[in-house]
């Protein structure tokens, strides 16, 4: 029997009454928090860093994804959705709100291991604040079996009337998060979106509020299978990406083209599925969800040996470049240490300006660490900071081609020219690849 806290939540998710919070404004809030404002919703962005919220609430968007001119118009002072969307620090603003989407990060900790402090932190917060009808889903990727081992019982524990239970009095859902930053062709809009419940109920409201914003909405039995979906999504990737990195070592001892091979075996019309060798994987995802998987069947004596391999495999690419590098030099009569090399594109995929994990800054430790002197050109990446040093894109491009001793190309940005770079370069190493 549907609870009254049910129906009435569903009635105002119905008439766009329903007020949602999102928490944690990144890659996956912002994009979330203006694909709900657009269809119509108030949306309350909760954020620890007041950067991003005096940001949100000017108007300017920081996510390469959302530019400001799509974001302005729903904020205060804007267009014809002015006031769809704010932003604060402050927590207490859930009281007043329907439902609470949790998109903070979650790393994994020098060991490797997930560290779930500011999930934690999140869901703390969002107890102190629980009322009645409200629903709280998950978005951040995670192992399978946090929404109802870790989340679940904050808020369960948060009011002390026997009442109180979820799917009845409150609800409680997970959505993995599938955001591909610089994606045109599938955005949150448009990407169909896995949700599971803790009971029927939960799964219901869920999928109504989801489905105001999301074009299809994709049921399964429970949260941890929807948590378990993201990781096979991912673990699928980084376990293709490893095979076919180690066809690319394999084919380089046999004197074989790989990109050829792996070129003549996509024609095949069933069976296969084209991935392409590079010199690693990097991002939010690839390199960081698998081990949330591992993780979580240490914990049950079980080994996962693909997952663990593939990560060697994938781990070990910067090494095997520069030692291509290393042998290209050789070649021309050059050390590594004390030549000047020039690494295109720092970004972890092309045409973005996100360098979280990405292989191209493994490549710059490692023939740094050989004694090379080392620079970069990134159009998305002006600058970063890595290791605690601050490093600036070279701003002439023509100049560095021409001073470089060897051009590495490590990211496919549309905006090179590459027939120009293979006149002007010297000598180049091109680890080339697109992760789709």
């Amino acid at each position: 029997m549907n609870s009254t806290s049910h129906q009435q939540l569903l009635t105002k998710i119905h008439t766009h009454e329903a007020r949602i919070a999102v928490i944690g404004l990144g890659y996956v809030g912002l994009p979330l928090a203006v694909a709900f404002a657009e269809s119509g919703f108030e949306v309350i962005g909760i954020d620890v860093d007041a950067t991003k919220v005096e940001a949100i609430n000017q108007g300017r968007s920081y996510v390469q994804d959302i530019p400001s001119s799509r974001l302005a118009p729903l904020t205060k002072g804007g267009g014809a959705h002015a006031g769809s969307i704010s932003a604060t620090t402050d927590y207490a603003m859930l009281t007043d709100c329907d439902a609470a989407i949790i998109c903070v990060p979650t790393p994994l900790n020098k060991t490797r291991d997930p560290d779930v402090r500011f999930l934690i932190d999140a869901g703390e917060s969002v107890a102190k604040f629980i009322h009645p009808g409200m629903l709280v889903v998950l978005e951040s990727t995670t192992y399978p079996g946090t929404t109802e081992e870790l989340l679940l019982p904050m808020l369960e524990s948060a009011r002390k009337e026997a009442s109180w239970r979820v799917g009845e009095k409150f609800f409680l859902a997970y959505s993995p998060e599938r955001i591909d930053p610089g994606r045109k062709d599938y955005t949150v809009e448009n990407t169909p979106k896995v949700l599971g419940g803790v009971t029927p109920a939960c799964l219901e409201v869920a999928s109504a509020l989801y489905g105001q914003a999301i074009d299809r909405i994709v049921p399964v039995s429970s949260p941890a299978a929807a948590e378990m979906t993201k990781l096979l999504e991912n673990t699928f990737r980084a376990v293709n990406i490893a095979l076919v990195n180690e066809v690319a070592i394999m084919c380089d001892k046999l004197g074989i083209d790989p990109w050829e091979v792996i070129e003549a075996a996509a024609t095949k019309p069933y069976g296969f599925m084209k991935f392409t060798p590079g010199p690693g994987v990097g991002g939010h995802c690839i390199p960081l969800d698998p081990h949330y998987l591992s993780w979580k069947l240490k914990t049950l004596n079980y080994n996962a040996r693909f997952i663990q391999l593939a990560g060697e495999i994938n781990t070990e690419m910067p090494r095997y470049w520069v030692e291509k590098i290393q042998d290209a030099l050789n070649g021309a009569g050059k050390a590594v240490k004390g030549s000047r090399i020039l690494v295109l594109g720092v970004a972890y995929k092309k045409d973005i300006n996100d360098v979280r994990e990405s292989p191209a800054l493994d490549i710059i430790e490692l023939l740094r660490a050989k004694g090379a002197d080392v620079r970069y050109h990134d159009p998305h990446v002006p600058r970063f900071l890595h290791n605690g040093h601050g490093l600036e894109s070279e701003r002439d491009l023509d100049q560095a081609l021409r001073m470089a001793d060897c051009v590495v190309i490590v990211t496919d940005h549309s905006a090179y020219d590459w027939r120009d770079i293979e006149r002007k370069a010297a000598l180049i190493v091109d680890t080339r690849h697109v992760i789709e």
